[in-house]
């Protein structure tokens, strides 16, 4: 007997890791920003600009149908969106 999933319960784990890898990043960010400099004001100008590019590129998978046709699969689509985007800030922000 095949064993039915709940896809909930993965879409929660996810959103809980992507939550702590956020977490992380917004310290690495707070630490860059409170340092001051010209190096903060980028920081800050890239950072509202990020999030403006992101929330557009997804408001067109979602208007273009390229998230899927289900709630779970749109949001594990959504999930892996903002996933890549926090993955690269952290990289690029434990660069010393």
């Amino acid at each position: 007997m095949a064993r039915s999933r709940n896809p909930w319960l993965r879409l929660g784990l996810d959103a809980w890791s992507l939550g702590l890898e956020a977490g992380a990043v917004m310290g690495l960010r707070t630490v860059k920003i409170a340092r001051g400099g010209p190096a903060a004001d980028a920081e800050a100008r890239r950072m509202i600009s990020e999030k403006v590019d992101a929330a557009v590129a997804l408001q067109t998978l979602a208007l273009t149908g390229a998230l899927g046709a289900t709630a779970p699969r749109m949001a594990g689509k959504t999930l892996a969106h903002y996933r890549r985007k926090v993955r690269a800030n952290r990289r690029r922000l434990s660069k010393r």
